[in-house]
């Protein structure tokens, strides 16, 4: 249910103006949000209120929505589509993760992934972008041909589209796109995550390390939602190899940057690092990482590598021993859990159906 996005529904005081949010013409699958206000222009306030209640609760049509008046549902309906992106694919994995791919009206595709956990947690994995232009290695969004940023109703849809399976309670800013450089956007859909059950607390937004977004982050947004960093190197070289971004934006700047977030939130930053197998998982870069990073103010995220076809994934032994030196130097650090590798659903993997879909 695209219209709320953007439309003035249930909007929050916190929520920043949304800019660079195109509108179309109506097209299927392309809620036009002007439309959507013109429908209900000569309706009462609450109607908007009622419409984007049962939306974020994952009603499936307006026809669901009882306290509607059923004239203005079937007008609804007939003027307006329920949903920005249409749903092209779906594969779900053998521990329960459902990726899904979409498309936008002007044909971009999107990916996003629903993870579901033994204890019951429901996480939201939400892209920005079509694609990525930041290129970053090891990474298959950023191999694909990038489309455009995603508008707040795009990027609300995905969420959406799976409260309408189930219920959500996590949501994670990582999947195709830079996050940062489409700030607007993702925060405005990040303002309306609370009603469909995903609280700022658990709301996680991931950078490379895109200097203007990120200041503009730590700076603009009070609510807390959580900050990761996209690292997975710890000095300048190997960085700039891995992720070319690193030229613009060095290890420094990123890192002191990072670390106003910590003092103006009290929220330690999440530090996401892919484990290469030869590139950056010797102990000596583990040594260097615990050196780059306080260990008051990160957390470390050991990713096991998801094949995209460039490098090879580190072995557990190797893993270990990285984070036995991280252990050592009081560092936190987990190894996270892969999810959905056997569908592409995994970290870095994004966008490698859509990719070939494109080809």
């Amino acid at each position: 249910m695209a219209g709320p996005a953007a439309s003035g529904f249930a909007r929050s005081r916190a929520c920043p103006k949304i800019r660079n949010v195109h509108h179309a013409k109506a097209t299927v699958g392309q809620v036009n949000l002007e439309l959507l206000e013109e429908t209900l222009s000569g309706e009462p306030a609450y109607r908007r209120r009622q419409v984007w209640e049962w939306a974020a609760r994952g009603a499936t049509s307006y026809g669901e929505m009882t306290n509607v008046p059923a004239p203005l549902r079937a007008t609804l309906e007939e003027r307006v589509p329920f949903s920005s992106l249409a749903v092209e694919a779906e594969q779900l994995a053998r521990d329960g993760t459902l990726k899904v791919l979409f498309r936008t009206h002007d044909g971009h595709p999107v990916e996003a992934v629903l993870m579901r956990y033994r204890d019951g947690r429901r996480t939201v994995c939400l892209s920005s972008q079509s694609g990525c232009p930041l290129t970053c290695t090891f990474c298959a969004t950023g191999q694909m041909t990038f489309g455009r940023n995603l508008t707040a109703s795009e990027i609300l849809d995905q969420a959406l589209h799976f409260r309408r399976i189930e219920p959500i309670d996590h949501a994670v800013f990582m999947g195709m796109g830079e996050p940062m450089m489409n700030l607007d956007s993702v925060l405005a859909a990040a303002s309306r995550l609370p009603d469909a059950g995903v609280t700022p607390r658990r709301t996680t937004v991931s950078t490379v390390g895109w200097l203007p977004g990120l200041t503009r982050f730590i700076d603009e947004v009070e609510q807390p939602i959580r900050l990761a960093l996209s690292l997975h190197a710890p000095a300048d070289a190997l960085r700039s190899r891995l992720m070319p971004v690193n030229d613009r934006y060095p290890l420094e700047d990123v890192i002191a940057e990072c670390a106003r977030y910590v003092a103006l939130r009290g929220q330690r930053v999440y530090v996401e690092y892919v484990m290469l197998a030869g590139v950056n998982d010797s102990p000596d870069q583990a040594h260097e990482l615990a050196k780059l990073l306080d260990a008051k103010l990160f957390k470390v995220n050991l990713i096991p590598y998801n094949p995209t076809g460039m490098y090879d994934g580190s072995s557990r032994d190797a893993i270990a021993k990285f984070k036995f030196v991280l252990d050592r130097a009081r560092l936190p650090a987990t190894v996270r859990l892969t999810r959905g590798r056997d569908i592409a659903a995994a970290c870095g993997q994004l966008a490698t159906t859509a990719k070939a879909d494109e080809a």
